[in-house]
């Protein structure tokens, strides 16, 4: 039974999809003004793992993951770079799908972007002036005629028309106005109203609407890309923690705003990116891009560098930790060497029970990655003795890593390219480095698959007066 922990409610919920066997799901994609960097990579690989396990438990996925192709950063980088924004966009796009490619990611079923949706988003906007939802800048403060009126002008989102503003973060209006910094905006109601249609300026791309030239505000992008993709009512919307407010909540207050209905059944927020236990940020200059990760370890090791960590928990960057993927993939792939495993797997296998249980609550990786080490120490007993068996049990061990997106390259490849299945000084001082990072941070469920590696390469470890040594067994 899967259970998934709904950013709304605060905690796990059995999955009850919409239309029993389907599942529609949307990811708010990249921006796309430049390359993409570790916490885009973490939102690529989970959310295609999920869907990954999605549709190896047996459910018609349908999968959203839209690229937002016109904002103002994009702006402002094009004219630094003294380009049109439209090249711009589609280097970083090509870019993206490149190191998606890289990461293992699958596409997703759809990618709508906001340039190509823009009848739908000016659709969305007049339908929220209609209801009452939201007004128009007036003539003498934002260029437009009055409120519902067209004009040259932006559309403001009226936050007290909504009645339930703050479900998803659990924010309250007085609070948030109580906390208001922002310089005081004539042309709003109230501060804490947004934009939804932005009034052209000079040299600007710009596209005719009911309220003159202008382009959309960053927030009525994807509910429009949403509800046109999925209906105005699906199951999974998924994004970075940093989305939850106010991006997801404002598109919770524009979708049920415009439709009537409710808009998500279950909110999913993956865990932030930390460089160095510090906040992964561009302003902090402490962040790397996937491309300069590439230049040092593969794809796959960084897919499952993101997977040890369970997708709500921080992901703490360090080399010590992407050295300790490297060894991990290094001795799966070893374990596969030599074996034909174009066979089917045996669905009644032991750990595929285990498998589940741990991927049906909530996703748990760490656990799921857990048992395809137990398996790869049963093939490995298992060779020289009962060959048949050993391949059975690898085509087990295939079939849950490739569930993860992992062990589906050809095992003499991996290895010869740069991945090692020597067990020197070198890397077991990095996987013991690991296992005492990860039980300062009290994750057991790490230090424990990482003593199981030691374990599977002869590494006897002992932990003596706050210091571990090791010696071969």
């Amino acid at each position: 039974m899967l259970k998934i922990h709904n950013s709304q409610t605060r905690k796990k919920e059995v999955f009850k999809p919409i239309v029993p066997g389907k599942v529609s799901m949307y990811v708010c994609g990249m921006t796309v003004y430049d390359l993409c960097h570790l916490g885009h990579a973490r939102v690529l690989v989970v959310f295609d793992t999920v869907v990954r396990y999605l549709r190896f438990s047996g459910y018609e996925v349908k999968y959203v993951r839209n690229i937002t192709d016109i904002d103002d950063k994009i702006i402002s980088r094009a004219n630094e770079n003294g380009e049109d924004f439209s090249a711009l966009t589609e280097r970083f796009v090509k870019a993206m799908h490149e190191d998606s490619e890289e990461l293992g990611v699958l596409p997703p079923d759809e990618e709508p972007s906001a340039t190509a949706s823009m009848p739908e988003i000016i659709d969305m906007i007049q339908t929220l002036i209609d209801k009452g939802f939201a007004y128009t800048a007036k003539a003498d403060e934002g260029g437009g005629d009055e409120v519902g009126n067209a004009g040259q002008g932006d559309v403001y989102y009226d936050v007290s028309a909504f009645e339930n503003y703050g479900k998803l973060s659990g924010k309250k209006l007085e609070d948030l106005r109580a906390g208001e910094r922002v310089a005081v905006d004539e042309r709003k109601d109230d501060p804490l109203d947004f934009v939804l249609w932005k009034a052209a300026k000079p040299d600007e791309p710009s596209w005719d609407s009911p309220w003159g030239k202008g382009r959309p505000g960053w927030h009525i992008e994807c509910s429009a890309m949403s509800t046109c993709c999925l209906g105005n009512h699906f199951d999974i919307h998924g994004g970075g923690q940093d989305l939850q407010f106010p991006h997801h909540e404002n598109e919770i207050a524009q979708s049920e705003g415009a439709t009537g209905e409710t808009f998500v059944n279950l909110w999913m927020h993956n865990g932030f990116v930390r460089i160095d236990d510090e906040k992964m940020s561009k302003s902090l200059g402490n962040f790397f891009t996937v491309r300069e990760i590439l230049k040092l370890y593969k794809g796959e090791e960084i897919r499952y560098f993101v997977l040890a960590s369970q997708y709500r928990s921080p992901l703490n960057y360090s080399d010590q930790l992407l050295d300790t993927a490297r060894t991990a993939l290094s001795r799966l792939y070893s374990t596969l060497r030599d074996l034909d495993v174009s066979t089917d797997y045996d669905e009644s296998d032991p750990a595929v029970k285990i498998f589940k249980q741990a991927m049906d609550d909530d996703f748990n990786t760490p656990e799921a990655l857990a048992v395809l080490f137990d398996l790869a120490n049963q093939v490995n007993k298992l060779r020289g003795e009962d060959t048949e068996a050993a391949v059975q049990k690898a085509a087990v061990l295939k079939k849950l890593a490739n569930v993860l997106g992992l062990l589906e390259a050809d095992p003499e490849q991996f290895l010869q390219a740069g991945a090692s299945e020597e067990s020197d000084a070198e890397k077991i001082e990095a996987l013991i480095v690991a296992r005492k990072e990860a039980r300062e941070n009290k994750d057991w469920a790490a230090a424990d698959r990482i003593r199981d590696e030691l374990d599977a390469m002869g590494i006897v470890l002992e932990d003596k007066d706050g210091k571990t040594v090791w010696r071969r067994s």
